[in-house]
């Protein structure tokens, strides 16, 4: 299945969501800094793909900008502000039913494992229908049956499915039931974690496809969270690398695909297969990731990265942008091995090159 045209946004657009300096500890005897000053923009129409090992915040983001965050954790610092056209929405200030009326309305979000998110004991037509009748009570059962319909035409499942219940359906079909359920609002902002986790490749693409064709015909937002950058690069215009809790690179797809300037987004990119060109062995990233109960006033990645510098024990490196970033394109790295201050022309060769080897490492106390 081919993918539809991507929809890239007006970069001088007004953001429908801005996340700033957003920080999240999970209480504990030592806590745990899951998310730490994160700044993120999302521009209206855009899909912002949000990638990362395991652990490293990405999820715990989501979480927070939905305000679903449970004991125990929470938001120590920063905002999440909605531009609606109305007027600027203070998401972390809401409580009560102006929360209840925000989510599903304004932002809506697709679980990771949400194949497995369905009530088993409950068809189809009954979930979707509890949707639309919880958030619009004043509508009539057959308005309601009748948008169930269309939801799944939307998400090009037959509507006869309705009265099927969830073990019924593959696990591409719940899929899409479980994306119908979250547009049937029509939010402007998709939050989807891990969407295409346990399906394979052949239905992943065609959910990719799906998501694409949806954006471009309804003009909602996606941030899209995976650990997978080879889904990322096929479907998002922006990507953002978190790595122990910190965006340590974003910028263009493309960007990210023709140069790279952290090690980490290199690591990330060498650890899956290319279907082009010759077969290569795969470079995984060497060591594991820090404790997040330690203050990481260094740099995070230093223990793993083969291009590491004395400096890097010492200082954690700022998100400085791209020194040839156009205005407004939010093209940031977090690395002393790009900063043109201090390194000039920035990014080692062979970091550019793709080149992650143990072997070329600088060693340094840490």
């Amino acid at each position: 299945m081919n993918s539809p045209a991507k929809q890239h946004p007006n970069p001088g657009q007004r953001p429908v969501l801005t996340v700033s300096g957003l920080s999240v500890d999970y209480e504990a005897e030592h806590p745990v800094h899951a998310v730490r000053d994160v700044d993120l923009v999302l521009g209206r129409g855009e899909i912002l793909g949000l990638a990362g090992e395991s652990g490293c915040g990405k999820s715990t983001l989501a979480y927070a900008v939905n305000r679903l965050l449970r004991p125990p954790a929470s938001v120590v610092a920063g905002s999440v502000t909605f531009h609606d056209p109305g007027g600027d929405i203070d998401v972390t200030g809401l409580r009560g039913r102006a929360l209840r009326e925000f989510r599903w309305n304004k932002l809506a979000m697709v679980f990771q494992g949400a194949m497995n998110a369905l009530n088993p004991v409950l068809n189809v037509r009954t979930q979707l229908e509890d949707v639309i009748a919880a958030h619009e009570p004043g509508t009539g059962k057959h308005e309601r049956r009748k948008r169930c319909a269309e939801l799944l035409e939307l998400v090009g499942v037959d509507p006869r499915r309705l009265s099927s219940y969830p073990h019924e359906l593959s696990g591409g079909m719940r899929q899409r039931v479980m994306i119908a359920m979250s547009l049937a609002l029509r939010p402007d902002v998709l939050v989807m974690d891990e969407p295409t986790t346990a399906l394979d490749v052949v239905v992943q693409r065609e959910i990719l496809a799906e998501i694409t064709r949806l954006r471009a015909e309804l003009g909602f937002a996606v941030v899209f969270i995976t650990h997978d950058v080879s889904l990322l690069l096929e479907i998002s215009d922006r990507i953002a690398i978190m790595y122990a809790g910190r965006v340590v690179e974003e910028g263009s797809t493309e960007r990210l695909r023709r140069a790279p300037s952290h090690p980490y987004t290199v690591g990330l990119l060498n650890s899956f297969p290319g279907i082009t060109g010759e077969r290569g062995a795969l470079h995984g990233i060497p060591g594991h990731t820090p404790n997040l109960a330690d203050p990481l006033d260094r740099c995070a990645f230093a223990e793993r990265c083969p291009h590491r510098r004395a400096v890097c024990a010492d200082e954690r490196p700022p998100l400085v942008s791209h020194v040839d970033s156009p205005a407004g394109a939010h093209e940031r790295v977090a690395c002393h091995a790009y900063d043109p201050h201090k390194y000039g022309s920035g990014t080692p060769a062979s970091l550019l090159r793709g080149e992650f080897h143990p072997t070329e490492r600088t060693e340094v106390n840490l």
